[in-house]
């Protein structure tokens, strides 16, 4: 997992569910595994 510039996205089966270029933070604590529920 390279990044650079500072994007931090998380992809799973082909679906973005978090990207910290598009809300300009990192997520929140259980923030990702509350949406793969």
């Amino acid at each position: 997992m390279e990044g650079a510039g500072g994007i931090f996205d998380v992809v799973v089966n082909g679906d973005m569910i978090f990207s910290k270029h598009a809300v300009d933070r990192f997520p929140e604590h259980d923030e990702i595994l509350g949406q793969l529920d």
